[in-house]
């Protein structure tokens, strides 16, 4: 006897779509998460942007996902009253010699199905930004933003409603792959460990997940990949912004530059840059603003000195390190590993709000394929 079908480590907005799925599919579900609520990591200390699917190599999950992922998402906000936007947003070159990778961009995005971004003359972009300085940009009316708590505390929901049950204040010490299933071991606040049994275990803990995936008995280490820290900073703005729009620069190597991203009640903050750490730090440091003002200026040349104020960061858990190509999600089954039923997911950086429903249909068939 299992004491659940499946067990979910991690209640960020990725857990909590997976519980969700598989406590739809009539499975009884626990989630087990070490802090005191869901999504407080990862989930809660990013953009909030719904992605398009523009950059990522054509084929890859990401790219799959992200497309598939998009339309779930906006139908899922749209049934549940959450707050979300379809904004568009804006990749601007601001200078002549980028627009050549404009029109890469956006070949790229129509390789991997996306097929609405729309070249935009200097004159085109300023008139619809008035605000803007570039020499062209690309529009893509899909790309929007959402309240992610409003959708963390809906998925939930629905994974409660449907009879999931969650373990907050409380890790995975452990787990072993055994012959009749997968143990797995919980530690809670008082240091007191209990063991339970599972028919399936999903590692869904984000920046944890490489770490989980070592404590697992029977599970091969060697398919366990390098995790890097990247750190991204976020600075708001003071008073009203002047766009409509999200603004983003063409991409630099490890994130999306700079660039500006609206929420829900019009307010305006950038970010997030790159910043390679060793350690997890949240800090953001005041005189980065320095290199913000900069990068911004070059779209927005009348950004006043005083504007930006630190906000927030987040690190992203990424499986590329300085100077690597951008590697895709990893997300192992069984007939990856051979080491029962078991999926990790490592990797999960952007666009993993936006994917998330998908991702969570994604491992819900390589658990119960067919």
């Amino acid at each position: 006897m299992h004491d659940f079908d499946c067990v979910i480590a991690g209640a960020g907005v990725v857990g909590l779509a997976i519980a969700r799925a598989i406590a739809l599919s009539g499975r009884e579900v626990l989630v087990v998460e070490k802090a005191g609520t869901i999504g407080t990591v990862t989930s809660s200390r990013n953009s909030e942007v719904i992605h398009a699917g523009i950059y990522y190599a054509p084929g890859s999950l990401k790219a799959r996902l992200c497309a598939e992922g998009r339309e779930r998402l906006y139908a899922y906000c749209r049934e549940h009253n959450i707050g979300h936007d379809r904004t568009g947003k804006l990749i601007v070159a601001v200078e002549p010699d980028q627009l050549d990778r404009l029109s890469a961009i956006r070949a790229n995005a129509q390789s991997c199905g996306v097929g609405d971004l729309g070249l935009l003359t200097q004159a085109q972009a300023e008139s619809l930004e008035p605000a803007l300085r570039c020499a062209g940009a690309l529009l893509s009316p899909s790309t929007g933003i959402v309240d992610s708590q409003a959708l963390m505390l809906s998925l939930r929901g629905d994974a409660e409603a449907a009879g999931a049950s969650f373990a907050f204040l409380t890790t995975v010490a452990g787990a072993a792959v055994e012959t009749d299933g997968i143990r797995i071991d919980t530690r809670d606040v008082m240091g007191d460990i209990f063991a339970l049994k599972t028919d399936a275990f999903v590692n869904a803990t984000g920046l944890d997940a490489q770490a989980l995936a070592n404590r697992i008995e029977g599970f091969p280490q060697d398919l366990v990949p390098p995790l890097w820290l990247a750190r991204g900073n976020y600075f708001s703005l003071s008073g009203r912004s002047p766009f409509s729009r999200l603004i983003y620069p063409v991409p630099v190597n490890g994130g999306l530059g700079v660039h500006l991203a609206l929420d829900l009640a019009g307010s305006a903050r950038f970010g997030p840059d790159v910043e390679w750490i060793d350690h997890l730090d949240y800090t953001v440091d005041p005189r980065r603003s320095a290199v913000f003002y900069e990068a911004i200026r070059h779209y927005w040349p009348e950004l006043a000195d005083g504007a930006l104020q630190p906000a927030y960061a987040g690190v992203r858990p990424k499986l590329s390190g300085p100077g690597q190509p951008a590697a895709d999600f990893t997300i192992q089954g069984p007939a990856d590993h051979g080491a029962g039923r078991i999926v990790n997911l490592f990797g999960i950086e952007s666009p993993g709000l936006t994917a998330s429903l998908a991702i969570a249909e994604h491992v819900a068939e390589l658990l119960y394929p067919g």
